[in-house]
């Protein structure tokens, strides 16, 4: 899971996508945290990503860094803690003048049963699961 997240805030922004019906939707994030021993992404429930994976957990995030990729299956489960979103906007000190950990809008999820797919055009896949 280090080696994921580390990965993860190299490359800065990695796209996330869901299922809205039959429909695949993506769109560039950039928030990951550990907390709990587990691996977090952030996001608003007013968006439609939160609806979308409250009515289908499972999502792919796919990023790129230095020649190489990173593709993660997994499922996302809401933590409505305020713990885990304090720890998020902790992490990201520019999230906290739109979003507080008691705002009723702040969602954390962490990532279950997921699959890291490393990848690049000179070797061969490297799978890593958490």
């Amino acid at each position: 899971m280090q080696e994921v997240y580390d990965f993860l805030k190299k490359a800065g922004t990695y796209y996330l996508a869901t299922v809205e019906g039959d429909q695949p939707r993506v769109r560039p994030f950039g928030t990951v945290n550990i907390f709990d021993g587990k691996l977090y992404i952030q996001t608003g429930k007013v968006k439609p990503c939160s609806k979308q994976m409250a009515a289908n957990p499972k999502i792919e995030i796919c990023a790129f860094a230095g020649g190489e990729w990173v593709r993660i299956a997994a499922k996302a489960i809401n933590d409505d803690r305020l713990e885990a979103k304090q720890s998020m906007l902790d992490a990201y000190p520019s999230l906290q003048g739109q979003y507080k950990a008691d705002d009723g809008n702040t969602q954390v999820l962490y990532l279950q049963d997921a699959t890291a797919t490393f990848s690049s055009f000179g070797g061969p896949d490297r799978v890593v699961k958490f």
